[in-house]
């Protein structure tokens, strides 16, 4: 089934409640472009490559291009999400649901972005989802075990694929350029940065963006109450609203957390930064392929993690990596948590 713009923007003035789904999800993208898409250009700027101003518009750009480019070519991920819970059979409930889920994700993420804490969004998402698919049927019914458990497949490749890689790779790259000019190649990876960081932010707007169409969508069938939609196509009108949203969250900022991920936690050259870029794309391009969210934030540290530690383990500022794990163990329970009272709330008001 495919939702027209026309058909979507005639629906807004038809079902109020869309209206409000479209805002809060809308937020939501904002949001993650703003507090994740940070982690994709911290890099860049920590190893003085580029500018902090410059990496942010570039990662706004393409965070777009992702979006729209890799959905149009697989749009798995979004797929996952979209059949990920279930809010109930009554469509009203269930918008209820899926509404203070994102409330949920919101108030979770402004608050990790206040403190600088690069928490997952996609984990936010997924815990947010199911804390309120939990209270709507006040039993695990909701949950779909099936495409659940890939986001535990992803939870694991994308920490331990992201550290062995950046340590492999970097170990390469050393060995290579073991004999070679070091102010040339310092000058190759500084521009070579740029590639990397570049490819980060699409791999980012590519795996991120499609999590929230499936949202999008998900918020679309329920207003207007639809509760059974199985088979569903992205319009090319979404992908370009999501990309859009998320670009512009991109170019707000997130400078706190391009210091705590780039600058705090390992002190890189030139051609580890590098090393940890591509290695995290690589990484966000299989999972994306194969139809696993993954966390874009759990990638790129675990690989920049990885890169420090071939250099030497105490590189490692392991006091701010345990503040990131913290954050990250804390993500699924607490925003499912705040998801759950959200949805209790939202019940007894609507």
């Amino acid at each position: 089934m495919e939702i027209t713009l026309a058909d979507f923007i005639s629906q807004l003035a038809s079902y109020p409640a869309l209206i409000v789904t479209t805002v809060l999800t809308l937020s939501v993208i904002l949001v993650n472009g703003w507090t994740d898409a940070p982690n994709a250009i911290a890099t860049c700027v920590s190893t003085r490559s580029m500018r902090p101003k410059s990496a942010i518009i570039m990662a706004a750009v393409c965070n777009f291009f992702g979006l729209v480019f890799m959905s149009l070519v697989n749009s798995k991920v979004a797929e996952t999400i979209y059949n990920m819970v279930d809010f109930g059979g009554v469509a009203s409930e269930a918008l209820v649901g899926l509404c203070a889920a994102l409330v949920a994700i919101v108030v979770w993420a402004t608050a990790a972005s206040f403190f600088g804490i690069p928490t997952s969004e996609s984990h936010a998402l997924i815990a947010g989802l199911s804390g309120a698919a939990i209270a709507m049927h006040n039993s695990f019914a909701g949950i779909n075990g099936k495409e659940w458990i890939k986001v535990i497949y992803g939870l694991v490749f994308s920490t331990v694929l992201g550290f062995i890689s950046g340590f492999i790779v970097v170990k390469i790259i050393e060995i290579i350029c073991k004999n070679m000019n070091r102010v040339k190649t310092n000058a190759f990876f500084k521009k070579a940065q740029i590639f990397g960081g570049a490819s980060m932010a699409f791999m980012h707007g590519a795996q991120d963006g499609q999590k929230f169409m499936g949202v999008f969508l998900l918020g679309m069938f329920l207003a207007k109450g639809q509760s059974e939609v199985k088979e569903v196509i992205i319009p090319i009108w979404l992908m370009l609203l999501c990309a859009i949203t998320m670009g512009s969250g991109s170019a707000i900022g997130g400078e706190k957390i391009i210091k705590s991920v780039g600058m705090d936690m390992v002190k890189l050259e030139s051609y580890q930064g590098f090393a940890a870029d591509i290695v995290a794309a690589g990484c966000l391009l299989l999972s994306t392929l194969t139809g696993v969210p993954v966390s874009t934030t759990h990638t790129k540290t675990t690989a920049i993690m990885g890169v420090g530690a071939a250099k030497n383990r105490k590189r490692v500022n392991w006091t701010i990596v345990k503040d990131m794990i913290l954050a990250w163990v804390f993500t699924f329970p607490g925003c499912g948590l705040v998801g759950y009272l959200m949805a209790k709330i939202f019940i007894m008001i609507f």
